[in-house]
């Protein structure tokens, strides 16, 4: 028999302290779980169409790159590298980077605009000029985190506890999603959602070939999909999915829980907005569990595949591609926005640039932030909507690390 829709979820950890000595904030990241049932509401409850600031078309952007980019003036620069060279001259690990730690006198009001923007509007925007060569892998990942606390709370992305991470192909077998992260590899990665509120991809280096982003309003497609394939939308929000957590496990977790894809906020007191949490490789890597004589989860329904197949090609067709150069931090919410990545070619072992200097294989740094329920987050029907660092990726009491190489 397949598991019920949500186990008992563990009580919120809002507002707990764990030892610093292991989480050197105090907070801990929440991790992987399956929504309260209750607070799930049917497909009929869903709105036909979706209205509001959160939902946009690609042609709103195409042609009017001033509208979702921000390009640093000497002058904001000249501030972050002040706040990250006293950082840096503090010897404070950045495990505990906070947005006290990293006083920004005249950002910090502009980024306070920019959070609600990215929360509660179109959900993205492409910060340029930080001068990462200039400044090196160190001093770029503490602007980069500094700049980060204005928006969220670092959340580990891994069972290693990384919360800065490392885009880079490493070499591993993207046709073994069951065991491995697409990131990690130099791959097309199809539109999907991470597994926090908000990410942001700082560049470092680009591929010789590809590895571009695309973009798409997540209520956009589902007012396509609600309009062309009914279906389609009505199976998306049914709540009998089942996510792989990859051996990303703490003690007594299985290896999976179960969800819905599109979801309505819990605010019994105000109008719910419509938001999405999916990634299909986490979907379609089930089949260690579903398949043979120890098959302990249903495989996928032809309903379900159905639906990842037309979910991908809508997402394709309303994308709106974005290029990051070296210095570009793209900032998303995955509450309002899927983002996908094509396949890339990185630049052959040894080779040069024209000035003789050695090419750097693709390399972005890669945060995700929570944004809590009672700091303007969405309102999530997961146990965790409150806390500090909700969702994300724990194992066990496994801490916060911040590698500076690619693993």
């Amino acid at each position: 028999m397949a598991p019920a829709i949500t186990s008992t979820p563990p009580q919120s950890l809002a507002g707990e302290q764990f030892s610093k000595a292991i989480f050197p904030d105090g907070l801990k990241t929440s991790g992987q779980h399956g929504p309260i049932s209750e607070r799930l509401r049917p497909y009929s409850d869903f709105p036909k169409e979706v209205s509001g600031p959160t939902v946009w078309q690609a042609e709103d952007y195409k042609n009017n790159p001033e509208r979702w980019t921000h390009v640093f003036s000497d002058e904001e620069i000249a501030e972050l590298s002040k706040a990250s060279d006293d950082f840096i001259a503090s010897d404070t690990p950045l495990t505990a980077m906070a947005k006290h730690l990293f006083p920004l006198p005249t950002l910090a009001s502009f980024f306070g605009t920019v959070r609600k923007e990215v929360i509660n509007g179109k959900g993205f925007i492409l910060f340029k000029g930080i001068p990462v060569r200039e400044w090196g892998l160190h001093k770029s990942a503490v602007a980069y985190m500094g700049l980060g606390t204005y928006f969220g709370y670092f959340v580990s992305q891994n069972r290693h506890g990384h919360v800065l991470g490392h885009v880079k192909d490493l070499g591993e077998d993207a046709s073994k999603p069951d065991k491995v992260r697409i990131y990690r590899t130099n791959a097309k990665q199809y539109f999907h959602t991470d597994g926090t509120d908000l990410v942001g991809l700082l560049c470092m280096a680009k591929a010789l070939e590809g590895g571009e982003s695309d973009i798409v309003s997540s209520q956009q497609v589902f007012n396509t999909l609600q309009r062309e394939n009914p279906d389609v939308a009505e199976t998306m929000c049914t709540p009998d999915w089942f996510f792989d957590r990859k051996g990303e496990v703490s003690r007594g977790q299985d290896e999976w829980y179960k969800s819905s894809i599109f979801f309505m906020e819990h605010d019994p007191d105000g109008i719910p907005r419509v938001w999405s949490k999916f990634d299909p490789m986490n979907v379609v890597s089930l089949g260690r569990f579903q398949e043979g004589p120890n098959a302990r989860i249903p495989p996928l329904t032809e309903k379900q595949r159905h639906a990842i197949k037309v979910f991908d090609e809508t997402c394709q067709k309303l994308a709106l591609h974005m290029i990051l150069d070296p210095g570009d931090i793209q900032l998303l919410s995955n509450m309002q926005v899927y983002h996908a990545r094509t396949a890339y070619k990185d630049y052959p072992p040894g080779s040069v640039d024209e000035q003789g200097r050695p090419r750097v294989r693709r390399h972005l740094m890669r945060l995700w932030l929570a944004t809590p329920e009672h700091e303007g987050g969405w309102k999530t029907p997961f146990h965790d909507s409150n806390d500090k660092k909700r969702g994300g990726i724990q194992v066990d009491d496994n801490a916060p690390t911040c590698p500076l190489d690619a693993e």
